[in-house]
């Protein structure tokens, strides 16, 4: 069990999905979390069934000084902060070439450059050695999927700045790591399964089942990002962490 017990953190986009699970999770270890999030009343609401132990703070991860000013509330609530979770993302889910030029260039804006302006926000305030980032990438960061070509473009860039900002800042003792979910049970899955199921002809859930044995959960992955941000995974540093199934294992 990944023991957090006075550590610090700010999650972004914690206020629902993979962000609340890790931001649950990191409470239950004993960490204080900042959820930050553009929808604030979201996480104030998410903040407060957390427990006093759970602070919240509007943030739009496409602006830096929003990033900047969700560190110093993290600084400001705590004391510091020892672990930067880059979680917000969104998806744009359908054929490559219908992808108008706004849809592109903001699911680039939210899961990549969002991911670069929390890392450069939270240096700031990180401890050298001790500071901890992890990036929330995807499986399909690391292989090209049909219908989510933006996505896994974005989600690659997150793999490859994570690996560079690995190793930039090993000397400093900050670690980097991302990690890779497949098709996880949360409502982003679930805004897209009718879209998947009435392009590919197959329905979703039997989709998921076919290729990754069952849609894996939120709480799951949090076990993952709990595991990145402890003292247990100290010789983790730029990686890439699969959570699929057995997905990417096959050839069929």
């Amino acid at each position: 069990m990944a023991e957090l017990e006075g550590k610090r953190a700010l999650v972004t986009g914690g206020a629902q999905g993979l962000g609340r699970a890790i931001a649950t999770l990191f409470v239950e270890r004993g960490a204080k979390v900042m959820i930050a999030d553009i929808d604030e009343a979201g996480a104030k609401v998410t903040a407060d069934e957390l427990g006093e132990s759970v602070r919240a703070v509007s943030c739009d991860v496409t602006v830096s000084s929003d990033l900047e000013a969700a560190v110093q509330a993290t600084v400001d609530a705590f004391g510091g902060l020892d672990i930067m979770v880059n979680n917000a993302g969104i998806e744009v889910v359908k054929p490559l070439f219908h992808h108008t030029e706004e849809d592109f260039d903001k699911i680039l804006a939210i899961n990549v450059k969002g991911t670069w302006l929390g890392m450069k926000a939270a240096l700031a305030a990180l401890p050298q050695p001790g500071g901890v980032i992890v990036n929330m990438s995807s499986l399909a960061g690391l292989g090209g999927v049909p219908l989510f070509g933006a996505y896994s473009a974005s989600k690659a860039g997150v793999v490859q700045i994570t690996r560079a900002a690995a190793s930039e800042l090993r000397p400093t003792g900050i670690r980097v790591n991302a990690v890779c979910p497949a098709f996880i049970a949360t409502a982003m899955v679930d805004r897209l399964k009718p879209i998947v199921s009435e392009i590919v002809g197959v329905p979703f859930d039997d989709l998921a089942a076919m290729k990754q044995g069952r849609v894996g959960t939120p709480e799951e992955v949090a076990e993952m990002v709990a595991f990145l941000a402890s003292d247990e995974s100290s010789f983790c540093n730029g990686g890439a962490y699969v959570l699929d199934g057995g997905l990417q294992a096959g050839m069929l």
